[in-house]
């Protein structure tokens, strides 16, 4: 991969984005419906775009918050609805945007008080605290384009079991969205702003704190707040900025927040790998700041502007690669979780390490490997039967510590709250384990490449058949997997070939016009780079 020259850097003035001009084109530009790129399309996790481009606008946020009150009607949803945002500077306008369309369709609202961010894993957790006990249940909008450069916006939504929307709900709001788009947004309910937020339809609380004062459910602050673990925070300006301070102060943690700074433009950040700007926790590049100051702590880490990523730097080796840190919370938790059950699985994405299947394998436990996207973890969490799920992309979250469901969404806070946990419990960090591990079970050369593709290319990739590898070897190793569908039967959107000691996976993106390839090897960095050149040879 081609480093930028900015890559690690400050970002300079000539990168950052005008805001003003993005919240302009939110209201005035008109997205056509009949233009693919200008729909509403929902990928992974939600609709993505930005204004400059007409593909995240006014009218989009009209047609997709109708399409869901439309779903919530057809589908008997009558409880509240929990609305998060994160600090992308398009989030608050498109706050404002739904909120005229849910009061307008007599949908009672939470959103938190004072105007301030909500994460997402706040949000998941509030939609099953609510449900646990009644009939009328809730369902959850977050407006964030996650850790995406700062003109994007997002928007997602979460049904009642709290995690991420599966493909048959976000096919069903899409469909609609388009549809409603298509006719002008002519059926679109929605009232003016001011008469919205003064509506009884509108219900100002503070997510935090209950957030916050049940943190102890699921992670050992007492083991945390005894060891004095000297912790250091970069919120990288996001809706986790106004959390630290106050989970320090309830739990006496020794814990500093290092960036308190809140832009729209994240004038703050270092520059990503290629020259943009982007909130990627678990970059080197934009976690620079944060990886220079890693001998001042025992423990720090970052989360991503909704913070449902996480990224953990360590004094003994900086920022840890995700899939690192998910082999080794994985590995304590089987080990410190006595109240959750035996039976219950251990999740990951089929583009996760290898060197997880081993870790599970060691505890004696059962692996759930699933497709992309957190979506698939959700039933799991909700019914126990599975204890945590991880993606490679740094997101996660697990049961709390009795074995009942925290979040059914990626939960970046409490991965960074366990890297402190394992620290002040074992006295080493996740870093060190994570040598012993690999001493262990072998070391794991992990890549992910991004090349470019047209739609039709991407198109025909979600196509892929097992037999587009003929080779009946993997780099001088026999072939002993070739897989379209996970082990549930459901489409990964692409090709993974599997030996015993590598793999690689392509799959297209959901929302850009790139191909994603997966590479990993437990022999080394030739032979990973030979697994690479055959999976260049199938792309080509």
């Amino acid at each position: 991969m081609r480093v930028h020259p900015l890559a690690g850097r400050p970002a300079p003035e000539e990168i950052l984005i005008d805001a003003a001009a993005l919240e302009r084109a939110y209201l005035s530009e008109k997205p056509d419906p009949a233009e693919p790129l200008e729909r509403v399309s929902f990928g992974t996790s939600g609709h993505r775009g930005t204004s400059l481009d007409c593909t995240f606008n006014e009218a989009h946020i009209l047609a997709t918050t109708q399409a869901i009150c439309d779903y919530r009607e057809h589908h008997g949803i009558s409880g509240p609805l929990m609305m998060g945002k994160d600090t992308h500077a398009l989030s608050e306008l498109a706050q404002r945007t739904a909120l005229e369309v849910l009061a307008a369709n007599k949908v009672n609202v939470f959103i938190q008080q004072g105007g301030r961010p909500a994460p997402t894993p706040v949000i998941s957790r509030a939609i099953l605290v609510h449900n646990a006990g009644e009939d009328h249940q809730a369902d959850g909008i977050i407006i964030t384009p996650s850790h995406n450069p700062p003109q994007d916006g997002g928007f997602k939504y979460n049904p009642p079991n709290g995690g991420p929307a599966d493909t048959g709900i976000t096919k069903w709001i899409e469909d609609r969205a388009n549809s409603i788009l298509e006719g002008g947004n002519r059926v679109v309910r929605h009232m003016p702003y001011e008469q919205a937020v003064r509506s009884h339809w509108d219900h100002p609380i503070d997510f935090m704190m209950d957030y916050i004062g049940d943190l102890a459910s699921v992670i050992d602050m007492d083991a945390i707040a005894k060891a004095g673990v000297k912790i250091g925070v970069d919120p990288l300006g996001g809706a986790s900025v106004h959390y630290w301070a106050p989970i320090a102060e309830m739990y006496g943690l020794n814990l500093e927040v290092v960036n308190k700074t809140v832009d729209p433009r994240f004038s703050f950040m270092r520059v990503d790998h290629d020259g943009k700007i982007r909130m990627d926790c678990s970059s080197p590049y934009a976690m620079a700041g944060l990886v220079d100051l890693k001998d001042s702590f025992d423990i720090a880490f970052g989360n991503d502007p909704d913070a449902d990523r996480h990224g953990i730097v360590t004094r003994s080796g900086g920022l840890m690669n995700p899939n690192a840190y998910l082999t080794v919370a994985i590995r304590y938790l089987l080990t410190h979780r006595e109240g959750w059950p035996k039976a219950a699985k251990i999740g990951k994405t089929l583009v996760s390490s290898s060197l997880i299947d081993r870790v599970v394998a060691q505890a004696g436990r059962e692996l759930f490997e699933v497709p992309v996207g957190f979506k698939w973890f959700a039933p799991g969490l909700f019914d126990g039967s599975v204890c945590f799920g991880g993606e490679e992309s740094a997101g996660a979250s697990f049961l709390r510590k009795d074995g009942t469901v925290w979040t059914t969404d990626k939960d970046g806070l409490i991965l960074c709250l366990l890297a402190a946990e394992i620290t002040a419990v074992t006295g080493r960090d996740p870093g060190e384990h994570y040598r012993e591990i690999t001493a262990a079970l072998g070391e794991s050369h992990y890549t992910r490449i991004d090349t470019p593709a047209t739609a039709e290319q991407r198109h025909s990739l979600k196509k892929i058949k097992p037999e587009a590898f003929g080779a009946a070897t993997l780099a001088g190793e026999p072939v002993v997997a070739k897989m379209t569908k996970s082990a549930s039967g459901d489409s990964i959107g692409g090709l993974k070939v599997a030996s015993e000691n590598g793999w690689f996976a392509v799959r297209p993106s959901g929302t850009e016009n790139i191909c994603k390839v997966y590479a990993e090897s437990l022999k080394g960095e030739d032979h990973l780079h030979e697994i690479l050149v055959e999976a260049k040879r199938l792309m080509e």
